[in-house]
């Protein structure tokens, strides 16, 4: 009698068998936690490239991102004037160089009233520094000289290292990069007032059905977010400026003006531009006046700052900037380190904006096309 061959279905069985156990490696609890490991690593590594490489452009990008923050800012104004029968582009040049005269204006008034104190705000918070230290050495509280001598070393040390002036101020300070910048920042600006809308459009062509709809959602999320996040930031600054600038007149501290124009612009960089400027107010009024008069301008930069985030801020500023302080603790830490002091005024709009995409992303409903313009 001859006995079955089973030799093929064993080599069946041992075909079948290996595609399962590779099937259960990777499926099982820690092959899902190895997929997505190497999935989150890979994502990871893409973003890492993509900020590397935006990093090493920066020139361009830099103007891109403020264009589209200030095109934003500008879209009402540009939809008004589209309704009342102008023409886009009319409206346009209409918008812009409204906008180009009102900034110029201030700026140079600002720079009129303020160009001869610099100097005296500058002596005035090295000599309050000089007097906080020795207050603290000296008087009841006997801190150790050398600590603070070593403190105030190290952050000469870092204000002074090329890494903080190349990140900080060296861009600042380049007069090329900085009208070239300029200059890009017009000319995008023009291009987004005007078009802006067909921009979006543009590149949403390759998308259809709820693909098409997110990225609309997207655009139009992002105008309104961005678009919020600054005139309510400039209106909350303006307040503070002038509430501070105020107590500070009335206290009788001198420098109050330049001093109200640093809160002012200190104000668009959350959390930690009012504590510096705050700061700097209680050292320039400890040296002109006395402790009481610097304890009284440290109470009005704080109650102002309490009213600004438990009052202003939430009616002004609605739903443009919903974060947590670590999140913008931590955004503006990131954007100081890629692009200085405009990284750290440019990275909590850019996370505003990235939270708000991230709770429309789903989102039901049509949306129209981003009105930039």
């Amino acid at each position: 009698m001859r006995t079955p061959d089973n030799s093929g279905a064993r080599v069946s069985g041992a075909q079948t068998t290996a595609p399962t156990t590779l099937r259960t490696l990777l499926t099982d609890k820690l092959g899902w936690l190895g997929l997505r490991s190497a999935q989150i690593l890979l994502a990871l590594a893409l973003v890492a490239v993509i900020v590397f490489l935006l990093v090493q452009v920066k020139l361009v990008v830099i103007p891109v991102l403020i264009a589209i923050i200030l095109a934003s800012a500008l879209s009402p104004v540009i939809r008004w004037l589209r309704r009342r029968g102008l023409s886009p582009i009319l409206a346009t040049w209409v918008t812009l160089l409204t906008a180009i005269i009102v900034f110029g204006g201030i700026v140079t008034l600002i720079v009129v009233a303020v160009e001869n104190q610099w100097t005296d705000l500058a002596t005035s918070a090295s000599d309050g520094i000089d007097q906080l230290f020795t207050y603290l050495t000296e008087g009841p509280l006997a801190v150790d000289a050398a600590q603070l001598e070593d403190f105030r070393d190290q952050g000469v040390a870092f204000l002074t290292s090329s890494q903080f002036g190349s990140g900080a101020l060296a861009g600042a300070a380049a007069a090329g990069e900085f009208f070239t910048g300029l200059v890009l920042v017009i000319v995008i600006l023009f291009f987004f007032l005007k078009d802006g809308d067909v921009i979006w459009a543009f590149f949403l062509k390759p998308f259809r059905g709820e693909r098409l709809q997110r990225g609309r959602r997207i655009g139009a999320t992002t105008v309104r977010v961005l678009g919020g996040y600054v005139r309510g930031t400039a209106i909350v600054a303006f307040v503070d400026a002038a509430a501070i600038g105020i107590g500070l007149a009335i206290l009788g501290v001198p420098l109050a003006l330049p001093l109200a124009v640093i809160v002012f612009l200190t104000a668009f960089i959350p959390l930690i531009g009012a504590t510096v400027a705050g700061i700097l107010a209680a050292l320039v009024a400890l040296v002109a006046t006395d402790w009481i008069t610097a304890l009284i301008v440290v109470g009005i930069v704080v109650l102002v700052n309490q009213l600004e985030g438990n009052f202003l801020q939430p009616v002004v500023m609605a739903q443009s900037l919903k974060l947590h302080p670590l999140v913008i603790l931590v955004a503006l830490t990131a954007g100081t380190i890629l692009a200085g002091i405009i990284g750290a005024v440019l990275a909590v709009p850019i996370a505003a904006v990235g939270w708000a995409i991230a709770k429309t992303w789903n989102e039901p409903g049509l949306a129209k096309h981003p009105q930039l313009a």
